[in-house]
């Protein structure tokens, strides 16, 4: 798997590196902290959250989005969800006790990462973001 920090390219690179190499896929991972707090524990503003990043990224969905609240202990308890999309899949789970995000955009078609990122960070108010963007291989 090859493996780039998203703050090391710009998105323009990232498409050329990602067409160049004829990669399979594409993975953003995006860590997101002090986020608002009602927002990460409200499905309905998640829900939302998951039609506008698709729209912003331009993937189709197929079906829609599962979103569940879970966790076996209060460190880890929130809300989960998975977005199919044809190009692979969208997903998340929100920390309540901390107030975190972790998101994760997978698509064999490429995307602006950073764009998304943001997006996201914004969305959720976040104070603090790191994200990473992996190339994955045939």
């Amino acid at each position: 798997m090859k493996q780039m920090t998203a703050n090391h390219l710009t998105d323009a690179e990232v498409i050329a590196e990602f067409k160049k190499d004829d990669c399979w896929g594409l993975c953003t991972s995006i860590d997101l902290k002090e986020c608002d707090p009602a927002t990460i524990r409200d499905a309905e503003k998640i829900h939302q959250f998951v039609l506008e990043l698709a729209d912003l990224i331009d993937m189709k969905r197929f079906g829609e989005p599962q979103i569940i609240h879970f966790g076996p202990n209060e460190r880890v308890a929130g809300y989960s969800m998975t977005q199919l999309i044809e190009t692979s899949l969208l997903s998340a789970h929100f920390a309540n006790d901390t107030n975190a995000a972790y998101i994760d955009i997978f698509s064999c078609k490429e995307y602006a990462p950073s764009v998304a990122a943001e997006f996201c960070r914004k969305f959720f108010g976040a104070k603090r973001m790191n994200n990473t963007v992996f190339f994955r291989s045939i």
